[in-house]
């Protein structure tokens, strides 16, 4: 009897490239003592004319405050991210991962310009409320779509009000409204292609 090889895919390159990056952000984060982190993988209020700014609106999603919280980040990534690279393709999710980093951003940038943002989160959210969409049909808003947004986003909005910690709630919200958009509209389009 023949036995079946198995072999490792690389089945969602976008996923597993923030995944990988983002591990090597948070050693060096630790291996510098957090200087990497403040220099490269954190966003916050800097001056506009400076290139770290605009390169920080996107890279701040690899860092991460912790093991923990990058372990937390990871494993949703891990669990939602390759159904929807699968769905809607690697390039599709890059862009829909840089315009929630960007997004993000220039929220916390405009509106909390005392507060430091890293971390995964926003896409996170973002995923979450896309994943609703998956069996979506022309015409027809998922039930699945609403109890998401009203459990993530409401408890969000709770906690953002009555809980202070060091939790961006702000980005969850805004990745969380990205992602339903961008899940909606995307769905929409390659319904009306197809």
């Amino acid at each position: 009897m023949k036995s079946k090889k198995f072999k490792v895919t690389f089945n969602a390159p976008v996923v597993l490239s923030i995944v990988g990056i983002s591990f090597v952000a948070t050693l060096l984060n630790y291996i510098t003592g957090g200087a990497s982190g403040k220099l490269l993988f954190m966003t916050y209020r800097s001056p506009l004319l400076s290139p770290l700014t605009w390169l920080r609106a996107f890279t701040h999603i690899f860092g991460h405050a912790d093991w923990a919280h990058l372990v937390g980040n990871m494993s949703y990534l891990l669990l939602l991210g390759p159904m929807l690279e699968e769905k809607y393709g690697s390039r599709t999710l890059a862009v829909v991962v840089a315009i929630t980093a960007v997004v993000t951003s220039l929220v916390n940038y405009i509106f909390f310009p005392s507060v430091a943002l890293c971390g995964a989160s926003g896409v996170v959210f973002a995923f979450i409320l896309m994943s609703s969409f998956t069996s979506f049909k022309e015409g027809e808003i998922p039930l699945t779509f609403i109890l998401v947004a009203v459990f993530f986003i409401g408890q969000q909005i709770i906690e953002g009000i009555t809980v202070r910690d060091n939790i961006s709630n702000v980005a969850h919200i805004v990745g969380g409204i990205v992602g339903g958009i961008l899940g909606y509209g995307l769905n929409v389009r390659t319904k009306s292609d197809g």
